[in-house]
């Protein structure tokens, strides 16, 4: 399936409104993520991906059948994990199981690997998100192990996964 990566602009926050109000999505996302998710919601969210646009983040917006479906961004990290970076993503319920996700990971992360100066890019899914796992396998990221008992969401101790992504290992 065709799809566009882009930077964000004010006028995606009516349909990524639409797209993240879904509980299967926020129940495999930190709680920072909001369920439900209103327009005020994306608003704020896209306000804040232009705001940090660059500095220590990359954000792009998904865009499927010429409307926004979902969200992907890698963070760099500070301190003694400044060569390292997290990426995080989320994509509107109608288009799972399409093979865009995982695209989506290679493509920006091979822009975090030539715009930034990094060594490792990593990914925390939850252990019962199983979709996500197999997203990132696709995308060539590596299982380096699972923390057990390792987050708190919805009154449930859950485990998460540790994967990661190296440059040499993107056919950048």
């Amino acid at each position: 399936m065709q799809f566009i990566l882009r930077k964000w602009q004010k006028e995606d926050a009516p349909d990524i409104a639409v797209a993240a109000n879904n509980p299967r999505i926020a129940q495999n996302l930190r709680n920072s993520f909001p369920y439900p998710y209103r327009l005020s919601d994306a608003e704020w969210f896209i306000e804040d991906c232009l705001r940090r646009e660059g500095k220590n983040q990359m954000t792009r917006v998904i865009v499927v059948d010429g409307k926004a479906a979902g969200s992907i961004g890698i963070f760099r990290q500070g301190d003694v994990y400044e060569k390292s970076a997290e990426l995080g993503y989320w994509l509107s319920e109608e288009y799972w199981r399409r093979g865009i996700m995982s695209q989506a990971v290679r493509m920006i992360c091979r822009e975090a690997f030539a715009a930034f100066d990094l060594r490792r890019i990593y990914a925390e899914p939850f252990d019962c998100n199983a979709a996500s796992k197999g997203v990132l396998e696709k995308a060539g990221f590596t299982l380096e192990g699972t923390m057990r008992d390792s987050i708190y969401k919805d009154g449930r101790v859950l485990s998460s996964c540790m994967y990661s992504l190296l440059p040499w290992e993107l056919d950048i």
